[in-house]
């Protein structure tokens, strides 16, 4: 494994956890370049509290939550507003569905278990598990990270659901020129590999490529020669949402394990 990214230049797109996958990538023989596509990420204060007394005031049929971080930080801000108890009530009370092992471990941990779970920790796995049921009628409390996930909210409310959305936290935009110095690198193949560890920084460079009349380009560099590298099912959803075909991807949905895999594949191409 020391040698396998020897000579291979990886742009690391996320900000989390970069100096210990630089140290991975430099001691597996690569180069990584810090090339944040995200932007910096906050807790949107006065839209939580709305949303939290929206939710605890008129409890849903349905409570959907996409990640065990929102599900702390809502349990946080409700504990500063003083419904922290409400809350539980509410969520007990309610049909619960979760999308991936965290949000699962985040509900475990209040003593609470979904009646429904995704199969794979993507999008499309927690529709298959909500598909048998009839959400005609139903009020739907959406729980997103900060990233909109329209699929999901179309499937919802085709299935005549009701859907209020919860975002706990925003993303803003990475600084134009990163993105720009990121695609450039991308398009002109200067970067043999690029590691995505959100669909944000997927989102925000699609946006800006599409903008710049380069999404094509972006998409033929990834199905040629750059390798798109994605920490997990979502990330990896958002790649191929922008159109991206070739991606690698660990089984377990870690960082350290999507530098290994890179590694990994292009031990057994060569």
């Amino acid at each position: 494994m020391a040698d396998q990214l020897t000579g291979i230049t990886v742009a690391l797109a996320g900000p989390r956890k970069s100096e210990e996958l630089t140290k991975l990538v430099s001691n597996m023989g690569g180069t990584a370049l810090l090339r944040p596509a995200q932007g910096t990420v906050f807790l949107d204060d006065e839209e939580l509290r709305q949303g939290l007394e929206s939710w605890t005031r008129n409890p849903p049929d349905w409570t959907i939550l996409t990640t065990g971080m929102g599900l702390d930080a809502l349990f946080q801000m409700a504990g500063g507003m003083g419904i922290e108890g409400r809350l539980q009530e509410v969520l007990a009370g309610s049909m619960i569905a979760a999308r991936g092992y965290k949000t699962v471990n985040a509900l475990k941990k209040r003593g609470l278990v979904p009646d429904v779970r995704d199969d794979d920790g993507s999008t499309t796995g927690l529709i298959r598990g909500l598909a048998p049921f009839d959400l005609r009628g139903k009020e739907v409390i959406l729980q997103l990270h900060g990233d909109p996930a329209p699929r999901l909210n179309a499937w919802l409310e085709e299935a005549g659901a009701a859907v209020r959305q919860v975002l706990p936290y925003r993303h803003m935009p990475p600084n134009q020129e990163d993105l720009e110095r990121l695609l450039t690198e991308i398009t002109e193949a200067k970067v043999d590999a690029v590691a995505f560890t959100s669909a944000p920084q997927i989102r925000f460079l699609a946006e800006y490529a599409l903008g710049c009349g380069k999404l094509q380009a972006m998409i033929h560099a990834f199905e040629t020669g750059v390798l798109a590298v994605a920490v997990g099912r979502i990330t990896a959803d958002a790649l191929k949402e922008a159109g991206v075909k070739r991606i690698i991807m660990p089984e377990q949905e870690r960082m350290g394990s999507m530098i290994v895999e890179l590694g990994r594949y292009l031990a057994a191409r060569s």
